[in-house]
């Protein structure tokens, strides 16, 4: 057997990563699966380390498989701006995947990043997801880039989570909780509110599923009870319910009357507490130009509703 790994099982090993899928990879390549599975069975017998972890839900990366994928990542890319300079050839696809927690900031930037992406193919994801969910796609590296928040309920599991599983947080900026609620809801024209205000009205919450721990919870005062408690998996729902049934929610504030319309509105919440919104990334993968670009447009978002970037 050649000792060298080819180009073409790079690109392979990279689908297959970003799948989370032999299935689903094949699929995409348009090779059949067994051909696929053969093939990253060859590159673990050249590089002589175990790269993937096998289970009856798919594959994942073992932290062997996560660096050699930032390696292959950089070797495609090189292989791809030379034929592009000396080959004439077309820009190749451009790839990039987005976990976040339900922010329309992160929609927003994602918009603008889709717009200036020069390409005639790409293929972009974004995942609106549980907080759980976004750190295990930045770890297996089915994202590059994850946004979710800390403050000082959740941060030392987060943190702790975080170490184990080699990511970084990146803070982007520091937030006074708000609540969100329908224009028609008798609290929409109040200067701020308490907690005592809004025990009258639904507590809107996204569900975190099996992962459902305080610590995971998109809304800060998770442990604290509500008479009125309903969970959603969407921000459309969200949304619906608050005009619906005067709910609420509590987040950064921070709206987006393009994507939510002019229905909901942002309330001060008065608690001694903040929410610290950032970006995670794996520490031993070196972002995609596509990502940077992510990133870009979300200081961008960011800092035009008045929050300037925070330095890292």
């Amino acid at each position: 057997m050649d000792g060298l790994v080819t180009l073409q099982q790079l690109k392979y090993f990279i689908e297959v990563a970003a799948s989370g899928s032999i299935t689903r990879a094949a699929a995409a390549l348009y090779v059949a699966q067994p051909s696929l599975s053969k093939a990253m069975k060859e590159i673990e017998a050249k590089v002589g380390q175990e790269l993937f972890t096998r289970t009856a839900q798919g594959i994942s990366l073992t932290p062997d498989g996560v660096e050699f994928l930032g390696y292959a990542r950089q070797v495609v890319l090189q292989a791809d701006l030379l034929e592009q300079r000396y080959l004439s050839k077309k820009p190749a696809r451009r790839l990039c995947s987005i976990s976040t927690q339900h922010y329309a900031f992160a929609v927003n930037a994602f918009v603008n990043m889709v717009e200036r992406t020069e390409a005639d193919e790409y293929e972009l994801t974004l995942r609106e997801t549980r907080t759980h969910d976004i750190i295990e796609d930045v770890a297996t590296l089915r994202s590059e880039v994850g946004i979710l928040y800390r403050n000082e309920f959740n941060r030392k599991v987060l943190d702790k989570l975080f170490r184990a599983r080699g990511l970084v947080f990146h803070p982007l900026f520091t937030a006074r909780p708000h609540v969100f609620v329908s224009r028609t809801n008798p609290l929409a024209g109040r200067a701020s509110v308490t907690p005592a205000d809004l025990v009258a009205y639904p507590c809107l919450s996204f569900d975190q599923g099996e992962h459902n721990s305080f610590y995971f919870a998109e809304e800060i005062l998770s442990t604290q009870f509500s008479p009125k408690s309903i969970r959603v998996s969407d921000r459309a729902t969200i949304f619906n319910l608050m005009i619906g049934l005067n709910g609420y929610t509590i987040s950064t504030g921070i709206l987006s009357t393009d994507l939510n319309g002019e229905n909901i509105v942002s309330v001060p919440l008065d608690v001694d507490d903040s929410m610290e919104v950032g970006w995670i990334a794996h520490g031993s993968v070196q972002l995609t130009a596509q990502a940077r670009m992510y990133l870009d447009e979300l200081e961008r978002v960011i800092a035009s509703y008045g929050h300037g970037p925070k330095a890292t």
